[in-house]
């Protein structure tokens, strides 16, 4: 059974939320908060696996309260958020959020989300990635403080982090590579571990800010290898 805590300021979004994720046996809402304070003692009570997580609260908002969530690993939290008025979701990557999903997303988007962020996966949907890079990441000069760590990486690891990047998935990885998912999964260990990340969210952000890939690019990997 998959436990889920709500976290939001409006209660018909969180009875809309728990409406939707109540239809589905292995999934159980197992408390609300109405702010991310709220959140956090409720994390601390209830052991949550999921914390469905929005950012425009009082009191703590959803950005911090991930923080400190992800630090104590506490909980995953995958965050719903809309890009109209939302201009923390590149801070929210950057602090180890596990997914991102659009508010008007459709409930079988959101109950698939759920599920993998509780098997221990991330989630980036298309749309949210595209626009998080074209409004956010793009602020930072690409390349200007492009990390030493990055001396480390292969030729073949960058080429599966650009990938990455541009919103590839293992399997789309493999065949664009000509190589195994197992060695897709071998290679991205390896970026993570050389360059301190915790999944791919912090690894789409560590591509751009380094420049390895550019707003709007789309060629490429570089050629052959191991």
């Amino acid at each position: 059974m998959i436990d889920v805590l709500l976290v939001d300021d409006e209660a018909m979004v969180r009875e809309g939320f728990r409406m939707i994720l109540e239809t589905e046996p292995d999934i159980r809402v197992a408390g609300e908060a109405a702010d991310g304070r709220e959140a956090l003692r409720q994390t601390v009570e209830l052991h949550p696996d999921v914390v469905l997580m929005d950012i425009r609260m009082p009191e703590l908002d959803g950005l911090e309260a991930t923080r400190r969530l992800v630090a104590n690993g506490s909980a995953r939290v995958l965050v719903l958020t809309t890009f109209d008025n939302d201009e923390y979701v590149y801070e929210a990557l950057k602090s180890g959020a596990s997914g991102f999903m659009l508010k008007s997303a459709p409930r079988d988007q959101l109950i698939t989300a759920v599920r993998v962020v509780a098997a221990g996966e991330q989630l980036l949907a298309p749309g949210i990635t595209r626009r998080l890079i074209e409004e956010y990441v793009r602020r930072p000069a690409p390349g200007a403080t492009r990390p030493t760590a990055l001396e480390d990486i292969s030729e073949r690891e960058l080429d599966v982090l650009r990938l990455i990047a541009r919103g590839r998935s293992n399997q789309e990885i493999a065949a664009e590579l000509f190589i195994g998912e197992a060695t897709v999964k071998t290679h991205i260990g390896r970026i993570f571990a050389k360059l301190g990340l915790r999944d791919r969210a912090q690894a789409v952000v560590a591509a751009y800010e380094a420049g390895l890939v550019r707003v709007g690019e789309t060629g490429e990997a570089s050629g052959a290898g191991g």
